[in-house]
Parts: structure tokens; sequence; C-alpha cells
């Protein structure tokens, strides 16, 4: 494989889409690993662009037959990396994964090449502001985001750079500089 593996993870409502939709922008040259999940599509989201919408019996089917790189269950779905793809989209260049903390782990367990980037909110009441904010979660959901996110946001430490979403542009900004880096 010739391209390098970035890693981004962040809590729910931490703004990842909205950073990588700029950082993809101001780098064509990157490609965006596609996860599969088990959850429906949120307004926007299409198949094969944003996730891989799957029913929790392929997922299954998926796991089974290895075709993984890495997979978790959180928030009450499936969610995983499928390797073919991604090992596809490695050959032409660099990839950006975005997955949570145990998949990150997984990955750089496979890949100790792989750079990880956590992204972390201004702070924890501004992450709980954007999650209510967005109206797209029932409330029982939103408070499981935000009981994950505080286990999530600590694993930072076992992260290569963290970088703050105060303000998405700045925050691709920097993400950008750790690319050119790595």
């Amino acid at each position: 494989m010739s391209g390098k593996l970035f890693v981004i993870s962040g809590a729910s409502g931490v703004g990842k889409s909205t950073v990588l939709r700029i950082v993809m922008e101001k780098r064509p040259d990157l490609t965006f690993s596609v996860s599969a999940t088990t959850r429906s599509p949120r307004p926007g989201e299409r198949e094969g662009i944003s996730y891989y919408f799957v029913s929790e019996e392929t997922f299954r089917d998926m796991i089974e037959k290895g075709a993984f790189l890495e997979y978790d269950a959180h928030n009450g779905f499936f969610y995983g990396t499928p390797r073919g793809q991604l090992e596809e989209k490695l050959e032409r260049g660099d990839v950006l994964l975005d997955i949570e903390p145990n998949g990150a782990f997984a990955v750089r367990r496979a890949r100790p090449d792989a750079t990880l980037i956590f992204i972390m909110p201004p702070s924890r009441q501004e992450l709980e502001r954007r999650l209510r904010d967005r109206g797209d979660t029932p409330e029982a959901e939103t408070a499981l985001r935000l009981q994950r996110a505080d286990w999530e946001m600590a694993q930072r430490i076992h992260y290569d750079h963290v970088v703050v979403n105060d303000l998405p542009d700045r925050c691709a900004g920097e993400i950008l500089q750790i690319l050119e880096k790595e």
C-alpha cells in the first residue's frame, strides 16, 4: 500500500463532518474511507458517500467473513471499516478514516503507521449544545451520545494529535498542517 492512513475521531456533535469537508476541499488528492453502519441515514447523507447503510444481518455476515479492518457497536448501532475499499483507496494515495476510538485503536494494531487525530469540542457544554441544536436525534439517543462522548474525549491521550474545533476553518487548517508534516 502506497498511501498514508489518517484516522480522525471525535465525539458525536464535535463537527467532524464539517471539518473533514473543509479538509477534503483543500486537499482533493485525499480519499475518504466510507464506513458501513446499521443506523438509518440522516438528512443529506448518501449511500456509498456518507456511509454504506446495511442491515444488522448483513453487517454480522460481513463480520463473519472478516470483511472489516475494524468494527464496533455504539449508540445502539454497528459501525465498521470495510477492508477491501480501504485497501483499494490506499493503493491510490492518502486516506482519511472517520471512526470512534475503539476502531482507531484496532486500526493502530493492524496499521501501526496510521496517524491518529482526535477532534475535541471547545467545551463539554458546547458539545451538548451542538448535539441538541442538530434536532435530528431523539432525547434518549442524545443522552447516550453525551455519555459516550465523555468516554471518547478521555481517550484523546492515546492519539498522536489533538485539535480543538472552536472554528471549523481553523480546526481544518490545523489538521491540514498535521497531514503535511506526516
